[in-house]
């Protein structure tokens, strides 16, 4: 399968400035801040194991998704919906320039005359983890998070089994968030409400694995004391409390009686 990933900082850190001119031309007017476009193309992207081609352009703050616009279904997606409402994105601009950036990786690929294969060096295979979004529930709704960092090129698959049975409703998926080192992280989102026992696997496959990686997660339920260890702990710390109220004005008595007698002493 021939793969191409580009990634490509329209404007450095500090640049690009919502509310000034170059917001009209297919950037964001969101606030008087300063962001950091970046357009994500692959030709083919295949997201793994489809065939489909696609691309985004990601705007990012210090790290951080503000939002993105889809190549294909050309919608805006904010990752907090309260910044809709202090300001807003030109959707055919950033088409527009989506549309001259894929021109232009398609020429270098042709000049380039590169494949996967010979680009195989530079895939880095992921590193994954799996936690809660909540403190732990039994019957409650909750979301199990699969966190997956550390990998290049931006494409793979994160499959979700509940007791071994694969689990699909509910799921979601973030993007790929570029990182500083040039690799790439993305999350999964699984809504669920844990029973005692469940068994939760976050399956990841990737062109660096040679064997999908998984993580699993089992809930379990808090360990509680039985009754009667619960009834021998409470006697014995009541035993305790009563001997300290017994022992200590006892103790308190006999000092005091050292001290009169060593006073005694020394004035003979």
């Amino acid at each position: 399968m021939t793969s191409r990933n580009v990634f490509v900082s329209l404007a450095e850190p500090g640049e690009f400035r919502a509310g000034e001119g170059r917001a009209s031309q297919g950037a964001a007017s969101l606030l008087p801040t300063v962001f950091r476009p970046v357009l994500a193309l692959q030709h083919p992207w295949r997201s793994f194991p489809s065939k489909e081609e696609s691309g985004l352009f990601m705007l990012d703050f210090e790290g951080e998704e503000i939002l993105e616009v889809d190549w294909n279904t050309k919608q805006v997606a904010w990752r907090l919906p309260e910044l809709k409402q202090v300001g807003g994105i030109d959707v055919q601009g950033v088409l527009s320039n989506t549309a001259i950036m894929k021109h232009n990786m398609e020429v270098l690929m042709k000049r380039s005359n590169r494949t996967q294969s010979q680009n195989g060096g530079c895939r880095i295979a992921p590193v994954a983890k799996m936690y809660l979004r909540t403190p732990l529930e039994m019957g409650d709704p909750n979301v199990l998070i699969c966190f997956v960092d550390r990998f290049s090129p931006p494409v793979l698959n994160i499959k979700w089994l509940m007791n071994g049975q694969p689990v699909s409703e509910g799921v979601e998926e973030t993007i790929y968030f570029p990182s500083v080192d040039n690799t790439f992280r993305k999350f999964s989102y699984l809504p669920l409400v844990p029973e005692d026992g469940d068994i939760y696997t976050c399956q990841v496959e990737h062109w660096g694995l040679d064997r999908p990686l998984e993580n699993t997660w089992i809930a379990k339920a808090p360990t509680l004391l039985p009754e009667t260890l619960e009834t021998t702990v409470c006697a014995l710390g009541l035993a305790v409390a009563i001997l300290g109220i017994i022992t200590g004005p006892i103790i308190f008595i006999k000092a005091r009686r050292m001290k009169s007698d060593t006073r005694g002493r020394g004035a003979l």
